[in-house]
């Protein structure tokens, strides 16, 4: 009899009431129903969460990846990591520029390095010296989402997420992210940070949205885990109580999470977030806002 296996995603935190999302959420839509089917096939997690974000940079319908906006100075700068919940391998890239899938970039890092966070210019050495593919032009590559979807007096922010748990009852987590709009250069969110913006461990897997600084500040993906393992919380309660302590800082977002046992969370305190969640009893869900 195959194992269970759950996989939630997430296009980003704080969506425009008004905005129509129904491309967004097409795309999350075929994505769940193709990351379903592998994880049903005995494909791992660390393999699904990896494809998924990676179809979700290329696609430009979110701040991440082919969506992403430029920083102060002009340039874009993005941050991925993944993590493999069974061995807590790691790998993270930050203020990374010219490569096509930041997430491949991270998992270059984690499987191809002794090191866990790479940045900037050693990054990008590294990304070429494995062969990775590269934006020959980024003024005609990145298409960064309509400024005028921005919401007035709040920086636009945009992140995407995959976590899963597969058949073997192993979790991953891959979040990426070209972070806010005019960003200061150099400047690392939560993304790439392991235990703010994604973690995975034997608990649960989880992937962040928001404003970064905040996650960091509260060290919220750990946090979830942390809830589990002293606490002995469920898994949404341990969700919702990171998320709260994001918010006491004055921070806001979102996270999904998976757990050894199956359960899936979608949380957030921002105005939405794009998501979707399917698993191996049949659970299929889009959405953006309430």
């Amino acid at each position: 009899m195959a194992g269970k296996w759950a996989l939630v995603l997430h296009g980003g935190a704080g969506p425009i009431f008004g905005q129509d999302y129904a491309a967004q959420e097409k795309h999350l839509a075929g994505l769940l129903k193709e990351g379903g089917q592998r994880l049903a096939s005995g494909d791992a997690a660390l393999d699904v969460v990896e494809a998924m974000v990676a179809a979700m940079e290329d696609s430009g319908l979110y701040l991440a990846g082919r969506g992403a906006a430029p920083n102060l100075n002009g340039d874009y700068e993005l941050d991925a990591a993944i993590m493999d919940g069974r061995t807590r391998n790691a790998g993270a890239v930050g203020a990374l520029q010219g490569v096509l899938s930041p997430i491949a970039a991270a998992r270059m890092v984690m499987e191809r390095t002794p090191n866990v966070l790479i940045v900037g210019e050693g990054a990008r050495r590294l990304a070429d010296a494995a062969g990775l593919a590269t934006v020959d032009d980024p003024e005609v590559y990145y298409k960064p989402i309509d400024e005028r979807t921005r919401q007035v007096g709040a920086p636009e922010m945009g992140t995407v997420g995959a976590v899963a748990l597969d058949q073997y009852g192993d979790m991953s987590a891959a979040t990426s992210t070209a972070g806010i709009m005019n960003k200061t250069p150099g400047r690392l969110g939560d993304t790439p940070v392991i235990g703010a913006g994604t973690w995975a461990d034997e608990r649960c897997a989880i992937s962040c949205t928001g404003l970064g600084e905040y996650f960091i500040r509260a060290n919220a993906a750990a946090d979830v885990s942390a809830r589990i393992r002293y606490g002995g919380a469920r898994l949404e309660p341990a969700v919702q109580g990171a998320l709260d302590d994001v918010k006491r800082l004055g921070g806001e977002g979102g996270m999904i999470a998976v757990s050894a046992s199956g359960e899936m969370s979608a949380l957030f305190n921002s105005g939405g977030m794009k998501r979707g969640l399917t698993d191996s009893s049949g659970r299929f869900e889009v959405a953006t806002f309430l």
